[in-house]
């Protein structure tokens, strides 16, 4: 971010509702300045009754392009110009880029999921993945999960949700998904559970998905989305059942990471990759 704002600054965003928590336009304009972008990147709160006049207002003001973070990433689709084929397939946009009047739609969660799964030194590659939630997080990380050969359990408080998503998965990638009933059994062994619900964000921190007290036995690995809190109740029961256990903080730099590669059109530095860790593990 430059220094001074000025009449040439472009503008950049994350769109949500809430968006308030959310640590991107930190993480964002760090790596701004680091690249000398005379670009500045700020939180919008959009209802979701206004995602069609929101996305309008991209083109409208010429902002470089916006992120989309819950409950808005489905809602975007129909209002865009044009949704990259992964994106497309999945149902769900985190990322619009403004070129020249022309607004395009991507997913860069499934890439920041999985990249930071290996950052960490977790099996990402046919692995058997119990997913809470059905929604846009959710609908990424089982399409990229499925394409690295894995099988995703899918458990959803609606279970139409679940099933469509199952459903969704298994046309590209056949037998790859099946639903367990909510706070039910997986009916296989599970390696990876993940929480794409906002269960336990900030600030409703005492809610956690209602899982029965073995929902973690056998189970190695569990990540949540959410990073605010650090520890949200889920992962503390799953660190208190001997789970390996990560938030999301790592997701949100590396899917951040992608969405400015393609505002920029170039690939991100190691120096601002660094610069958005630093910026979202540093303490207010």
């Amino acid at each position: 971010m430059t220094s001074q704002i000025s009449g040439r600054t472009r503008v950049v965003g994350v769109w949500g509702h809430p968006v308030s928590h959310s640590l991107s336009p930190k993480m964002h304009n760090a790596a701004l300045s680091v690249l000398g972008q005379d670009w500045v990147y700020v939180p919008y709160t959009v209802h979701p009754d206004r995602v069609a006049a929101a996305v309008e207002s991209v083109r409208a003001l010429d902002l470089v392009g916006v992120n989309v973070t819950v409950p808005l990433k489905e809602l975007v689709l129909p209002h865009l110009d044009r949704v990259d084929e992964a994106a497309a397939r999945i149902g769900s946009v985190n990322t619009i880029h403004n070129d020249n009047g022309v607004l395009t739609g991507y997913s860069t969660d499934g890439v920041g999921f999985i990249s930071d799964l290996d950052r960490l030194g977790w099996p990402s590659a046919n692995v058997t993945v119990a997913l809470l939630g059905a929604g846009g997080s959710a609908r990424a990380l089982a399409y990229a999960l499925a394409e690295r050969g894995g099988h995703v359990v899918i458990a959803n408080r609606t279970a139409e949700r679940s099933e469509a998503l199952a459903a969704l998965v298994n046309r590209y990638f056949p037998e790859s998904a099946s639903v367990a009933p909510w706070g039910g059994a997986a009916g296989r062994p599970i390696d990876l559970m993940v929480n794409t619900t906002s269960l336990g964000m900030s600030p409703n921190t005492e809610t956690a998905p209602a899982l029965p007290e073995s929902a973690f036995e056998g189970v190695g690995y569990v990540y949540d989305l959410i990073y605010k809190p650090a520890e949200t109740r889920f992962l503390a029961s799953a660190r208190e059942a001997g789970c390996k256990t990560s938030n999301g903080l790592g997701m949100l730099v590396r899917q951040g990471a992608a969405s400015l590669k393609i505002w920029l059109g170039s690939p991100v530095p190691s120096s601002a990759l660094e610069a958005m860790e630093l910026a979202v593990t540093t303490p207010a």
